[in-house]
């Protein structure tokens, strides 16, 4: 996304002790280096003349610190006392960053008071009765083995901030790491707020969880990777099906609410997807140029078609409701029900057989132990998370910006959601892939303005 941006990052105060942990101040000694407060990247490295003006303009905005244990921290480990907690929906490599927290502050930091928020902000509430855990290296030694949330997770519970932070208080945690996606890092900023408007002491320290990888300026969030894979695996599943079969088609529904990046990822991926259908770009049923009518040309002509959809595509084709689950999300009629359904009716009234086979492997992929690559992730931004919260920074998430680990603002990771550009380069090879049309619409001119992801025109987020 393009534009100018303030990422300055809260500090609680000025840091005064001396790291426990023993690196570098200087080059070419074989040994790792502390991070500096003044060690930054630039966002964007495309230069447009609309945006950046001179030189010096580019190097004073779009900043970002780099993350990494500084030589002087805030907190002395002696009187730390911390707490984790994992929100929101499954996603592979919820344990490998529990226990790469637990880690860092245990074995290289020397803190001994870490305790565990049992099923994410509800394990705040007394009236739930779930008692924290004790975590210690050992307690947490094998479960990046094992997919799932070791202390549990579930949606909502972020608005009770009052509630949150009267627990932060009465547990006397001095830091607190928040695993969660969008809208429980919303959450996180207003308990940094509540904090900070009792004057207490405590750094809140985000780690982004969002399978859809819908997080604007992060690269990409933990468990895409593991998700792209697991997806490819049902594509490759149901493009047999359908290659096996006289009409065969295999329809696949991929989680994204309202970015297609893991559709669109696995489409890449696989190179077995005759079309894929995501939230960004609309489409229509029926007419000579909607979806139904390419997908009889392509059963005429090669007999046989796989289909991704992402779940948050097509849904002003279903009965549109205003209701909304626990984390606030806007609750989605089922597309791919639906469209198994209208597939069926559709060649049935032209009395061409086929056979469809409908895969939905969601929950499969969410509760998937994470890959080596996103395991290797999650142990970096684990780390990274506990050297800003050792040096007082506050109000954050760890993230990955053009492969260097940064601090970036809460407030800037959830002001939007990143999507999907249908006029940007993934998508433009997406339907390379895929070889389906570029829009598949009778009415060009009715269309919306596009959903502008990766590419933005020029944005400002304050």
């Amino acid at each position: 996304m393009k534009g100018r941006f303030d990422f300055t990052i809260d500090e609680l105060g000025p840091c005064k002790v001396l790291s426990p942990i023993q690196l570098s101040k200087e080059h070419g000694d074989y040994r790792a280096n502390y991070v500096k407060d003044n060690e930054f990247i630039r966002y964007n490295l495309d230069i447009y003349d609309n945006i950046l003006e001179t030189e010096a303009d580019a190097y004073a905005h779009n900043l970002i610190q780099k993350a990494g244990p500084r030589e002087y921290i805030y907190f002395n480990p002696k009187h730390v006392n911390a707490g984790i907690c994992t929100c929101g929906g499954l996603c592979p490599g919820l344990n490998d960053v529990i226990r790469s927290v637990v880690r860092c502050l245990y074995n290289r930091y020397g803190v001994r008071r870490i305790r565990g928020i049992r099923f994410g902000f509800k394990g705040f509430f007394p009236e739930q009765g779930f008692d924290t855990i004790d975590l210690t290296p050992d307690v947490v030694d094998d479960i990046h083995k094992i997919g799932g949330s070791f202390l549990g997770t579930s949606r909502g519970g972020g608005d009770r901030v009052m509630d949150i932070v009267d627990a932060i208080e009465a547990l006397n945690m001095n830091m607190v790491f928040i695993v969660g996606g969008d809208g429980t890092q919303r959450g996180a900023l207003e308990v940094s707020e509540e904090i900070e408007k009792r004057g207490l002491k405590v750094a809140i320290v985000g780690i982004p969880k969002t399978v859809d990888n819908d997080l604007i300026f992060i690269q990409k969030s933990f468990g895409f990777d593991t998700a792209v894979q697991k997806a490819t695996d049902a594509v490759a599943a149901a493009h047999m099906e359908a290659h096996s079969h006289i009409n065969g088609i295999g329809l696949i529904k991929l989680m994204g609410r309202e970015s297609g990046f893991i559709a669109t990822a696995t489409a890449l991926a696989s190179h077995e997807a005759n079309f894929c259908l995501i939230p960004e770009v609309p489409f229509d049923l029926d007419g000579p140029e909607g979806f139904l009518a390419e997908l009889e040309q392509r059963i005429v002509k090669r007999h046989h078609a796989v289909v991704i959809v992402a779940e948050g595509a097509g849904q002003n084709h279903l009965n549109a409701t205003n209701a909304t689950d626990a984390s606030g999300n806007k609750k989605l009629g089922d597309i791919g029900t639906f469209l198994r359904d209208r597939i069926n009716e559709y060649f049935a009234e032209r009395k061409i057989h086929i056979n469809l086979k409908y895969i939905d492997p969601s929950y499969q992929i969410r509760s998937a132990p994470a890959t080596p690559t996103d395991s290797i992730y999650c142990e970096r931004l684990g780390n990274n998370a506990v050297h800003a919260a050792m040096s007082g920074k506050t109000n954050l998430v760890i993230g990955l910006v053009h492969d260097k680990y940064v601090h970036l603002p809460i407030r800037l990771v959830t002001a939007k959601r990143n999507k999907v550009n249908p006029e940007g380069s993934l998508w433009r090879d997406a339907l390379d892939a895929t070889g389906q049309p570029i829009l598949m619409v009778n009415d060009k001119d009715a269309l919306p303005p596009p959903l502008n992801g990766d590419d933005d025109t020029a944005t400002a987020i304050k």
